[in-house]
């Protein structure tokens, strides 16, 4: 119908050309004012036809998505088979997903937390809102889901004292989080500094400790770390973008962090080593919980390798297209072999993340070896490893990631590629700015603006 309408409106047009090249000017007049309803009318027909087949083919795939959402519920094929007894998203679900997504990406941390925070404790008929430690998960896990009902600013409301008894039932706690009181809870001023912990290199804190500690006995007090804690702050994207910076800066450390590290009085002093520990058992906690998200085997303690490779392109900014092939690989080239390995344990898991903690020194490492012509193939990687971060990899693993990132599979990987996206996996994605651009691009048209009227009339 809309294809007659267009060919028609061109008839017409054509019809119209044709009778005024043989009239007086005074007749085309008359001619034009004849025609130019019909015109008008055919015009408007053509536009309206063109909405209404672009909005039918919208709908068309919107239903089609639909349509797969619910069929995926009870399709058979590789997926299923590789996914075991998940359930692959619905329409609804990939819609949420993406927005949810979108939030983590370019919202300032404020809104994140208010978002991915499930309590709200009620106290003296004032309220504060906390994290449990699978909500501080979710908040950096793309693609997880918020429980339904909960969003932003929308929490489950419970009073002090049953704290205890719904944190006990609603989820079980890492040791590090349980130790750090208020039952394993974290609140907005905890999130940032945690954060901040998950990102920050152990050198640097090592680096900042000893600078501001003035004694030189190798202990701070309080108000020595909350120096160091700001520093951190500064110096990380996420501890610089988020709204209420000025109350963290004021009150320092939530108290429950405060009271860990300087006891109840905030009068103990706290030593390198027992923070060091501390970021350690974080990092452990983190990572354990990221590796149950896998669901291991219940009998072998496992994660397929299919979830382990999703797991390491969590953070790469990838489609979902080029991760599937990436992914596909992997199947053909290790997972169907008769002598596949049977998974990965968590031993493998922590041993890979404790070597990409080291990833600025095992780039420069890199960087020499490829400097010299030598090819980075797995043998290389796996002594770079061992000799920068003194962590032994598994054979299998360094096979599954060569052939994850190895795009034209010769066995040698682009260290440039390889290294940037390992990066973000090891960062979890926290060091990217949270924002679209323009607003750093503003900013800094505001301050190449500003220099300039400042030399131009400093005289």
């Amino acid at each position: 119908m809309l294809k007659r309408c267009i060919q028609a409106r061109h008839l017409l047009l054509r019809a119209v050309y044709v009778h005024n090249k043989y009239l007086s000017t005074a007749a085309r007049g008359r001619t034009r004012a004849l025609y130019r309803p019909t015109l008008l009318l055919g015009g408007a027909v053509a536009i309206a036809g063109t909405a209404f087949l672009s909005w039918r083919r919208k709908l068309q795939a919107a239903e089609e998505d639909r349509k797969n959402g619910t069929a995926d519920k009870t399709a058979s094929g590789e997926d299923d088979e590789l996914q075991g007894k998940k359930k692959r998203p619905t329409f609804k679900d990939r819609k949420v997903i993406e927005y949810e997504n979108r939030i983590r990406s370019f919202s300032n941390p404020d809104k994140i937390f208010r978002y991915f925070a499930t309590l709200s404790v009620i106290s003296d008929g004032h309220s504060e809102v906390y994290m449990t430690p699978q909500d501080f998960l979710r908040s950096i896990t793309p693609g997880e889901m918020q429980p339904e009902g909960l969003g932003l600013d929308q929490f489950m409301h419970i009073r002090k004292e049953d704290v205890g008894e719904v944190v006990s039932v609603k989820c079980s706690s890492p040791d590090i989080f349980s130790k750090l009181g208020n039952n394993g809870l974290i609140n907005f001023t905890d999130y940032i500094f945690l954060l901040t912990v998950l990102t920050t290199p152990r050198r640097n804190f090592e680096v900042t400790f000893r600078v501001y500690d003035m004694d030189g006995d190798g202990h701070l007090s309080h108000d020595e770390f909350l120096k160091v804690e700001n520093f951190a702050f500064r110096n990380t994207t996420t501890g610089m973008k988020h709204s209420e910076r000025s109350a963290v800066d004021k009150d320092g450390m939530g108290s429950s962090l405060a009271m860990y590290f300087f006891g109840p009085h905030l009068n103990q002093r706290l030593t390198l080593q027992k923070f060091l520990d501390f970021q350690e058992k974080v990092q452990d906690a983190v990572l354990k919980l990221e590796f149950d998200r896998c669901e291991p085997d219940h009998r072998s303690g496992l994660i397929s390798i299919r979830e382990f490779c999703y797991s390491l392109l969590m953070y790469s900014g990838l489609s979902d297209n080029k991760k599937k092939k990436m992914v596909a690989r992997v199947k053909k080239h290790i997972e169907d072999k008769p002598h596949a390995p049977p998974g990965v344990s968590f031993d493998d898991f922590r041993n890979l993340f404790l070597a990409l903690q080291h990833l600025h020194d095992i780039d420069i490492a890199l960087t020499f070896f490829h400097a010299a012509g030598a090819p980075l193939d797995p043998t290389t990687l796996t002594h770079v490893a061992k000799t920068v971060a003194a962590v032994e990899l598994a054979d299998h693993i360094m096979q599954i990631c060569f052939k994850l990132f190895d795009e034209n599979d010769d066995g040698v990987l682009d260290d440039r590629e390889f290294v940037s996206l390992l990066k973000q996996r090891a960062t979890r994605g926290l060091t990217r700015h949270h924002d679209t651009g323009v607003s750093r691009m503003l900013s800094a048209i505001i301050r190449c603006t500003k220099q300039v009227y400042r030399e131009t009339y400093s005289d």
